[in-house]
Parts: C-alpha cells; sequence; structure tokens
C-alpha cells in the first residue's frame, strides 16, 4: 500500500463505509429475493390449481385460473413428418374436464421453469399426461400468464405432444427432497429444533393460516419456542406430495396435502440447493374450505370483526 497518509485515510473511510452499507445492502437483496420467492410461488399456485382441476374433474376451478381472453394451442408432428398446429377454446377444454369420465386425469409435471417480469410470467414445464393408470403422451407445456388484480392468470398454453421417450419415474433429487420434507414434519411432531429450523435457508419465509402468520426463520424460531418444549409442537402428516424443478435443477416447488387437527390443509412451498444441499426456502400452510362453504367462513370473519 502506498505511503501517502491521505490515500491511507480515503482507503480507511471507504472501508468503514462499506461495513456501514453492507448490512442495508444484504437486506436490500435478501427483501428482493424475498420478493421474487413469493412471485414464483403465486405463479406455480395458479398452474397447480389448473392440474388439481382436471384431477378432480372441476371444470369450474380449471375455468377460474384463465383470463377470459386466454387461448390453447397444441403443435405435433402428424403420421405424414407434417407439423401440425391445433386450437382449442377454454370453454370446450374445461367442459371436456368437467363431462363424465371414468378415469382420472392426471397431468405429472417434471419441471418448472419460470421467468417473471413485471406483470408477465413465462413458465415451461415437462410433462406426462395419464388418464388413469395408462400413460396417453408427454411433452412440454409452454404457459403464458399476466397479474392481474384477483391474481396470476393464465393467457395461453401451447403444448407439445409425443408418445416416445417419455418421463414416468422421478428424479434422485425428488427422493431427497421427499425425505427432507418428510423428516422435516417429523421433527415438529416430536420436538426436534435442531432438525426443523436446520432444514431451512436462513432467509427463509413461513406463512401460516392466519393472515397476521408471515415471519423469517428466525422469528418463526423465536414465535414457536414454547411450542418445542413440550414433547410435539405440532403434527402434521403428508398423505400426497407433488415436487416439481427448475431446469438447472437448483430450484424446486412442490405441494403437499396434510392431516392437521385442522382437518385436511395444502402445504406448498420452495427449496434451493445451497453448495449441493436442499434447503426450504418458503412453505404456505392453507386450510382447505369446499367451495360451497366460502360464503359462510366470509359471514363468520366478518361478524369476528
Amino acid at each position: 500500500m502506498p505511503e501517502n497518509s491521505d490515500f491511507r485515510g480515503k482507503f480507511t473511510r471507504n472501508i468503514i463505509s462499506m461495513k456501514k452499507t453492507f448490512p442495508f445492502l444484504l437486506l436490500f437483496i435478501c427483501s428482493l429475493l424475498h420478493a421474487q420467492t413469493e412471485e414464483l410461488s403465486a405463479v406455480h399456485e395458479t398452474i397447480n390449481k389448473l392440474f388439481d382441476g382436471m384431477r378432480a374433474g372441476d371444470s369450474t376451478m380449471v375455468r377460474s385460473v384463465f383470463d377470459p381472453s386466454a387461448r390453447l394451442q397444441t403443435t405435433f408432428t402428424d403420421r405424414e413428418g407434417n407439423p401440425v398446429l391445433k386450437s382449442e377454446t377454454i370453454d370446450g377444454f374445461a367442459a371436456a374436464v368437467g363431462s363424465p369420465h371414468d378415469e382420472v386425469w392426471d397431468e405429472k409435471i417434471w419441471s418448472f421453469d419460470a421467468h417473471i417480469d413485471g406483470n408477465l410470467a413465462t413458465v415451461w414445464t415437462d410433462y406426462t399426461f395419464y388418464a388413469g393408470d395408462k400413460m396417453s403422451h408427454c411433452g412440454v407445456n409452454a404457459f403464458h400468464l399476466y397479474r392481474s388484480g384477483e391474481g396470476w392468470k393464465i393467457t395461453q398454453i401451447t403444448d407439445t405432444r409425443r408418445r416416445t421417450d417419455c418421463q414416468t419415474e422421478s428424479t434422485g433429487d425428488d427422493l431427497v427432497i421427499n425425505n427432507l420434507l418428510d423428516a422435516w414434519h417429523r421433527s415438529a411432531a416430536v420436538a426436534d429444533e435442531d432438525i426443523f429450523f436446520g432444514s431451512m435457508t436462513a432467509d427463509a419465509i413461513y406463512l401460516g393460516t392466519d393472515a397476521s402468520e408471515k415471519w423469517l426463520r428466525d422469528e418463526l424460531k423465536a414465535w414457536s419456542e414454547k411450542y418445542f418444549a413440550r414433547e410435539s409442537a405440532w403434527n402434521f402428516k403428508p398423505k400426497k406430495r407433488e415436487v416439481y424443478f427448475s431446469k438447472n435443477k437448483q430450484t424446486a416447488w412442490f405441494d403437499e396435502l396434510l392431516d392437521t387437527w385442522m382437518g385436511d390443509c395444502r402445504g406448498s412451498g420452495v427449496l434451493r440447493k445451497e453448495k449441493g444441499e436442499w434447503k426450504l426456502a418458503q412453505y404456505n400452510l392453507s386450510m382447505m374450505i369446499p367451495n360451497d362453504q366460502v360464503n359462510g367462513i366470509i359471514k363468520l370473519i366478518a361478524e369476528k370483526k
């Protein structure tokens, strides 16, 4: 370092300034990551609601995720080797979903590659479609969504279809994540806070069923201290889970059905791979309210205010 005292003084002041600024910069970066994670989770929730509606044969649920102007397109190569593009209306698709059929329409999603800019989101998903236990076809879904006043809505889906080279099994990472989430739930059941909070990223967010329940990991740890002091903090048992991956296999999304003291609940969230290890970055717990009981719940909440 030069001997010049003015240089040393400026250098020292710059270092002190950087030390003061760094915590605020880190907080700003974490805030951006939180916002991005929440948006990705919201986009995933919209797409997942579409597939839930298909599995349930619920045309109303399916229709609710689409913008009124949305369209559906499929491209494939016919037997003569010619490229084909076909279009379908949302009304026709929803009617087909709601029509009686013996087999469950189950579209398994193997990856989830999302990009968001402002009110626009694009998502590519590798999929395999099953009618009951029989595989029908596979391909890629290309989604376009926009953020409306009512949340993310699908404006277009274009998919490819083929019957060869279809994925039928989960990857190794899928098994790791399922084991991690099972152990995470089990650690709450036996009040093992080391495993529970150790399975989460330092900036993880936990969203509970109450509107006030939004915590960073360490805030959740402080809030739940009295629960983990018992033999069991809480006992949520997973019954069914779907896991999806980004193309680079560094991010995963999931949704799961849980058996809880509140009845059936849905959990969903995001995981990140950090230094080769999967960690939970966001978890969202929600109660499942039948559509025909929503008005009664709204009225009950209004009466309590």
